[in-house]
């Protein structure tokens, strides 16, 4: 089962240094695989082989927050299901409402009528939708009207929907990461995706170093070009872009992300976004924010909120492309 059909593709490449489970006595190990309709890089320092634990962590949260799942507990609650959010919709929830209000609502995930309209979603979409259809899921998008009461998340209209994917894969890496952390490991790197947990120092015993990828728009393949490499620990990354997840269609190219306030695809110079924050899954929320706000407003989010730093690659009338940034956001070399 998948968590995501179109996964976007990995715009953080991480230089990884994994050792073989076989290095007899080496303490750094490392875990890779596929989930979710993407890859997963792990490398942490423990006594033990974990990897079957980080599975076990993994099906929970697909088991959990899924929409391509249909028997997934949010699945469930999007049908009307009388059932009861667990501690991982939850939390979930509540670092959904954050980014939620802190983005005047550019984070939503109840856009999710509007993203399968448009056929990036877990249900068949149409090729180029009208304004009629459009203003009907319109009529669906609305986080602010939902809240958890005794367990149980209330809609604020018949027929919302809750896609949280544009949040999970970042909870995903919070949530290895303190399992790793509770079997006594301090020293790891969670990447699943591309969205990045991190925690203590690299087998040199510095700050992970993470490589940022410049915005190359590539119809056959991912290519991963160095735009920067920033030196980061104890915290949360993660890169949104549009560039390398698109539909051409007859009436022209459609990028990924729904603006959740006109349900369409959004319009702006912002080709890609990179967010440092207190974790991941904070990261991961805001940088999908980030791609439907304009530069300045963007910026102005990231001063509103302690420990989030980001990065920007604005597209240029001339067709190149500049880098913005907040004012403390790692040197990058």
């Amino acid at each position: 089962m998948q968590l995501y059909d179109r996964s976007v593709c990995l715009l953080v490449s991480v230089t990884l240094m994994l050792s073989a489970a076989s290095c007899s006595g080496s303490k750094w190990r490392g875990a890779e695989g596929v989930v979710w309709g993407t890859t997963y890089h792990i490398t942490y320092k423990a006594d033990a082989d974990l990897h079957d634990s980080i599975i076990s962590v993994m099906r929970a949260v697909e088991h959990s927050l899924s929409p391509f799942s249909g028997q997934s507990l949010i699945s469930r609650i999007n049908r009307g299901e009388d059932v009861e959010a667990d501690t991982l919709i939850e939390a979930v929830f509540r670092g959904a409402a954050q980014v939620y209000g802190l983005s005047s609502g550019a984070f939503d995930p109840t856009v999710a009528p509007a993203v399968n309209l448009w056929g990036f979603g877990y249900k068949n979409g149409v090729e180029c939708p009208t304004d009629e259809q459009t203003d009907s899921v319109r009529a669906l998008v609305g986080f602010g009207s939902c809240f958890i009461d005794n367990g149980r998340i209330v809609k604020g209209r018949a027929g919302m929907e809750f896609d949280f994917s544009a949040i999970t894969k970042g909870f995903g890496c919070d949530m290895v990461g303190k399992m790793l952390e509770r079997n006594g490991c301090s020293d790891y790197m969670v990447e699943i995706g591309g969205e990045i947990a991190l925690s203590g120092a690299n087998r040199n015993g510095e700050p992970w170093h993470i490589m940022i990828d410049a915005p190359l728009e590539c119809d056959t393949a991912v290519v991963h070009d160095r735009l920067a490499v920033v030196e980061v620990t104890g915290c949360g990354i993660a890169t949104s872009g549009n560039y390398r997840n698109y539909r051409n269609t007859a009436g022209g190219k459609v990028w990924h992300t729904i603006d959740p306030r006109t349900c369409r695809p959004a319009e702006t110079a912002t080709l890609s976004a990179t967010v440092i924050a207190p974790d991941a899954m904070t990261a991961d929320a805001i940088a999908t924010a980030c791609m439907v706000m304009d530069a300045d407003s963007a910026l102005a989010m990231a001063e509103a909120r302690d420990g989030v730093m980001i990065m920007l690659v604005v597209g240029r009338d001339d067709g190149g492309w500049s880098v913005v940034s907040s004012k403390d956001f790692p040197q990058m070399r």
